[in-house]
């Protein structure tokens, strides 16, 4: 359970990505193993060079492990800051290897999966340790190798203590990734509630899809709405993309038309922000139109030739969409229907021509009511 919201407006803590942590305990494998120090902090410079300082909680010789390899095994501990996080707390560990030859080789060691699917942006069979963690490894081992005028190379293996346990919890499944978890960061840093990550893993999913010859993808704003479209179309799980309140990053990521089909489904309200033509539907960033609402009412009653003045009130004095949807509900008003077909009209105008779009609306208790596409409607 989330504690309970303060009174008071407090600034949420960032936390660093678990590619900083991987760099941190590169570095504090370089130091122990050319300077024989063991320090219990480590600075390391991100990629838009801020300093940061790392805990380092253990060092241990690879010799000790095992007697055919000679390196240092060194953790950390993930702080994601006041993000919710899968792998906040983690213990993240890099096992440094000496090579002859020069150059860095990278590994995943136990926690860290493997990438099985084409879509991403690192090949199939590599360890699933992002470009710009590796990046940060590299440039950081780079300079201690010539500081100490080290002329071999690395072997690089970072793991994940429980990785594979806690990759459960993400859509690394989905996305091809096999036996643990993602080494991420583009800036070393977590932010909070970062939309900017949330919209990349939008992205990362239909490419993922794309690529691996999925024509068909769903867009869900919830788990109630995701495991309802996957029901009615058994879809498999990398076909599936959560969209949460970013209809607008999904639409225009599918300006390319990158499949042949979008379903989308969402909860009545959320579907009719996005009929009144909104692209975020987070509450903070827009609200129910009931003059639409009310204005939707009027023309699904003037289709069966009826007038109620009553009606149209109570629409615009109501407090929620759910209120207004149950005053149509009574009066044989196809109102989900209608907000569906126009959520449908508004994102079939933003994505590539070639993608049929439909639009399915759920209950609370998270049945299908109603679709933009008649032979469909429940």
């Amino acid at each position: 359970m989330w504690q309970e919201s303060a009174e008071k407006v407090v600034e949420l803590r960032s936390g660093l990505t678990t590619g900083s942590c991987a760099t941190a305990c590169c570095v504090g494998a370089a130091r122990a193993l050319f300077a024989n120090e063991f320090a219990d902090n480590i600075e390391i410079t991100l990629p838009r060079g801020k300093c940061v300082e790392l805990p380092i909680i253990a060092y241990t010789a690879l010799s000790e492990l095992s007697d055919q390899r000679k390196g240092m095994r060194v953790e950390t501990i993930k702080d994601a800051g006041d993000d919710p996080d899968a792998t906040h707390g983690a213990t993240v560990f890099v096992e440094l290897t000496l090579r002859e030859t020069p150059g860095v080789v990278f590994k995943a060691a136990s926690g860290v999966g493997t990438v099985t699917k084409t879509g991403l942006l690192l090949a199939v069979g590599e360890p699933a340790i992002n470009p710009v963690p590796r990046k940060m490894m590299t440039e950081h081992l780079q300079n201690y190798a010539t500081t100490y005028q080290y002329a071999g190379g690395f072997e690089v293996a970072v793991g994940v203590v429980n990785g594979e346990q806690i990759a459960l919890k993400t859509m690394n499944g989905r996305l091809g990734i096999i036996g643990g978890l993602s080494i991420l960061g583009t800036t070393g840093i977590v932010r909070p509630y970062s939309c900017a990550a949330y919209i990349a893993s939008i992205r990362q999913g239909v490419d993922v899809a794309s690529s691996n010859g999925i024509k068909h993808i769903a867009a869900s704003t919830g788990s109630s709405s995701e495991a309802a479209i996957k029901q009615h179309y058994q879809l498999e799980d990398s076909a599936l993309i959560e969209m949460g309140d970013f209809i607008g990053a999904l639409l225009k990521h599918l300006k390319k038309g990158q499949v042949q089909k979008l379903s989308i489904c969402g909860g009545f309200g959320k579907l009719t922000k996005m009929a009144q033509g909104e692209l975020d539907l987070n509450s903070r960033k827009c609200s129910i139109d009931f003059a639409f609402l009310s204005d939707c009412i009027s023309r699904l009653l003037k289709a069966q030739g009826r007038e109620d003045q009553s009606l149209l009130t109570k629409v615009s004095a109501a407090n929620t969409s759910i209120e207004v949807l149950n005053l149509a509900n009574t009066e044989n008003l196809a109102l989900a229907a209608l907000i569906c077909q126009l959520a449908q009209e508004k994102a079939a105008k933003i994505v590539a021509s070639n993608i049929i779009v439909e639009v399915f609306a759920i209950n609370r208790q998270g049945d299908i009511v109603a679709s933009s596409t008649p032979d469909l409607q429940v």
